[in-house]
């Protein structure tokens, strides 16, 4: 019949697949779109003002459960939202796998679909080499994201912080998979290969519409006083993302199990850090780690 259409269960007009979330596009027509959003467990998500007043955003929680951090609000199966005229980031976490009925009045699943799918890729590409790297590097976007808000940044800078963090190790897939698998301290040459994942992360990322973070990624391994890779610069030369990124990839690299030692505890590892904030880690970003850990319950409250 004209004019009516029927979609059926685990159909949709087009989907984008990601590593912590998928999107189906259901339906569109006069500026609006139907999209289902899942969300995988523990997988953090935000919500951000938009540039045009007229833009209705609507979200219905059709299973699982998302907690609102800023609101300290669990939401659940039958709950909905809605967001018009928002001033400032709303940041949420998957507690369950959730699906959301996602209904917005301006095109938004084509700039997705078109400009994710090859960072998509790249990060597959990654971690069927590496797997380390995969979950590494949901674990840093997520503290990232919370040390970023923390700092209360731009919702642009929040961004370009979601996507350079989940990607910042993208140039390890140049890397060979036995000196990424090491068991023991590499030798002058391979460390030479491995410094090289910054600049090749940043040049496999700067021709797609995520340009802006390869910048943050080619500097995610500089240091406040110049001792890092691959240029050895300093303070103020280093963008606030790429600090926060290296900060949220030291904690998480000593706090996880290696081949050649077992993890440190986050009490441990966040003093090592702080010893060397001012020298290695930005201050300012160090105290924001500190404070979301024990906001996290990991540590326990200053003293």
């Amino acid at each position: 019949m004209k004019g009516f259409f029927v979609g059926r269960k685990n159909t949709s007009l087009e989907s984008v697949e990601q590593e912590s979330a998928s999107l189906s596009l259901l339906a569109r027509g006069s500026g609006v779109e139907f999209m289902k959003h899942t969300i995988n467990k523990d997988t953090a998500f935000y919500i951000y003002p938009g540039n045009s007043p007229d833009v209705l955003e609507f979200f219905y929680i059709l299973e699982g459960e998302i907690k609102c951090e800023d609101q300290d609000l669990l939401l659940g199966s039958g709950d909905y939202f809605s967001v018009k005229n928002l001033t400032e980031l709303v940041f949420f976490e998957a507690i369950k796998q959730t699906d959301l009925l996602w209904v917005v009045n301006e095109p938004t699943f084509g700039l997705i679909s078109e400009n994710v799918f090859k960072l998509i890729e790249i990060v597959k590409s990654v971690g069927e080499k590496d797997l380390y790297t995969k979950e590494h590097s949901d674990r840093v976007q997520s503290m990232s994201i919370k040390i970023g808000k923390k700092l209360n940044l731009s919702a642009d800078d929040i961004d370009n912080l979601i996507v350079a963090s989940i990607l910042h190790d993208v140039g390890k897939i140049n890397v060979p998979e036995e000196i990424l698998n090491k068991p023991g301290s590499l030798t002058d040459e391979e460390y030479d290969l491995m410094k090289k994942h910054p600049v090749d992360g940043a040049e496999m990322v700067k021709d797609t519409y995520y340009a802006d973070i390869s910048t943050i990624i080619h500097q995610h391994h500089e240091r406040v006083n110049g001792s890092g890779y691959p240029e050895g610069l300093k303070d103020e030369e280093i963008t606030i993302g790429a600090k926060i990124i290296g900060v949220s990839d030291s904690y998480d690299a000593m706090t996880d199990d290696r081949s050649y030692r077992k993890a440190y505890t986050p009490e441990y590892a966040m003093n090592d850090i702080k010893r060397l904030s001012g020298i290695l880690y930005d201050p300012k970003v160090v105290n924001a780690l500190e404070q979301v850990l024990i906001e996290d319950g990991v540590l326990n409250k200053k003293q």
